[in-house]
Parts: C-alpha cells; sequence; structure tokens
C-alpha cells in the first residue's frame, strides 16, 4: 500500500487495489482507491485513499455464513471526478475571497470566477453582468476562449450584445438555468458578427448558462456561461450542481452599490 501511495504521489497515476486488514480484530480486506490531489497553495501533491469494507472473509465457524460478500469496487473515475470538482470548488472560493478582501467590483469578480473556470472546467467562459437597478441592458464583462481561438472569434463574442443571446436573457430575466447536451437550436446564443450562430461557429458540444444569485429570493446580478466544444465529454448533472454552488458563491462576493448619503440638512 505504501508503494501504491508513493507511485500515485510521484504521477504516476491513479489506482484501486485490495488490501488485508492486519490488526488481529479485524477480518477479510477492503477496497482502497487512490487519487492525487493538489491542493492550492501546497507544493506537493497530496493522495486521497478512500477505504471500501466490504470484501470480508469467512468467519471461523465457516459454513454458508462463510461466504464471501460480492465484492464491491469503487469507480476510480468516478472518485477521480469528485476530487477534481472539489479542488475545483475549493480554488474558487479562494479566488472569490482574495478578491473581496482586495476590495474588487463586481467586474473583478467576475473576470476572476472566469479565470478559475477557463480551460479547467470549460473551454469557453462568457460573463455578462446585469443592470444594478432600474431600466439598461446586460453587459458583457469577460469572454475567454480556447488558446487557438484567433483574435477575431474571442472579440466578437466579447462584443456581443447580451441581449441578442436568447438563453443568457432567460437566466437575467426569469432567473433560469440551462444545460444543453448537442444544442438542438444553433441560435440560442445568438449569432456573431457575419451572422453566423455562435454556437455552430465554435462546435458547441455541450453547455452550461447559469444565473447569478445568492439565492431564489435575490436578483439576478448576472449570467456565466460555459461551453465544451469538439471532443471534450458534455456536461454532466454532478458538474452542473458543481456550478450551480459555484454561481451562488460569485453572486455573495460581486459587491452591491453603496446607498448615497443623505444631503446635508436633507
Amino acid at each position: 500500500l505504501r508503494s501504491q501511495v508513493a507511485a500515485v504521489a510521484r504521477g504516476e497515476g491513479d489506482r484501486s487495489l485490495t488490501v488485508r486488514l492486519s490488526q488481529p480484530s479485524a477480518d477479510g480486506e477492503v477496497r482502497v482507491t487512490l487519487a492525487a490531489l493538489r491542493p492550492p497553495g501546497e507544493p506537493h501533491p497530496a493522495v486521497l485513499a478512500a477505504f471500501q469494507p466490504g470484501m470480508c472473509g469467512a468467519p471461523a465457524g465457516g459454513g454458508t455464513a462463510g461466504a464471501r460478500r460480492p465484492e464491491s469496487r469503487p469507480d476510480l473515475a468516478e472518485v477521480t471526478r469528485h476530487a477534481e470538482l472539489l479542488d475545483l470548488a475549493d480554488d474558487m472560493a479562494a479566488a472569490l475571497l482574495r478578491v473581496a478582501l482586495a476590495g474588487g467590483g463586481p467586474e473583478a469578480v467576475l473576470a476572476r470566477a472566469a479565470e478559475v473556470l477557463h480551460g479547467r472546467f470549460a473551454d469557453w467562459v462568457i460573463a455578462d453582468l446585469a443592470p444594478e437597478s432600474g431600466p439598461g441592458a446586460p453587459r458583457r464583462v469577460v469572454a475567454l476562449g480556447p488558446r487557438d481561438a484567433v483574435g477575431d472569434r474571442t472579440a466578437s463574442l466579447a462584443e456581443q450584445d447580451p441581449a441578442d443571446c436568447p438563453l443568457v436573457v432567460d437566466a437575467l430575466s426569469d432567473g433560469v438555468s440551462a444545460l444543453r447536451v448537442s444544442p438542438a437550436d444553433a441560435d440560442a446564443f445568438g449569432r456573431d458578427a457575419t451572422g453566423a450562430p455562435v454556437l455552430v461557429r465554435e462546435e458547441v458540444t455541450s453547455l452550461l448558462c447559469i444565473p447569478l444569485r445568492a439565492s431564489a429570493t435575490d436578483p439576478v446580478r448576472g449570467a456565466l456561461t460555459l461551453f465544451r466544444t469538439g471532443g471534450r465529454a458534455a456536461f454532466e448533472m454532478a458538474e452542473a450542481g458543481v456550478a450551480d454552488r459555484i454561481s451562488r458563491h460569485v453572486a455573495l462576493a460581486m459587491p452591491r452599490t453603496a446607498p448615497r448619503a443623505p444631503a446635508p440638512g436633507g
């Protein structure tokens, strides 16, 4: 077990193995899943070890009671993905706290949140800010694309009017989240300056569009849209749930405009 833990810590890949319990009072075997973690701020990786009982040997009495219970093996890919999502949520919380402590405005909060999600969680990260109060138009704050995206492609999304994106409009006006796999509506995120549907141009295979608000009763502060493209795996429900939690944390970190002080003698 020690050698396997050391191998995972060296970056040789996650793994799962069976170990026998050594305590005199213990009985049987357990399945151990080992996955590498990279805690923020730590120079070396950590190793997550998940012990799952259920592979017990036969008791001394023998007989039918000694039949081995069915082996239960944890899904290594699922354990690893769960650890990655925990890392993502932790890194996002740390990033938002740093922005809040630095006194950053809503734009700084959205920019930092987009940087954490970009590449690691989504190929495209787009953030829109709702009007602070009263009538007004939403505005695009961030548009981050793949490294191979030429400047015109990124610029066209950065300059796009959010009011022309039905998914964003629904998120801002009704607080409606959207998870789409192989989006059927090519115009769901509007068109670029040449008239091409954005989802078709970028070969979007799945997307998330999430309103930013602290609770169901709070106003929507903005919208976060995430694209996955090409051969990347589509967003899953578990990932959508983590993104929804992250969106609430982002909304909480976005400062409100302070009310004006009353005029002297007013």
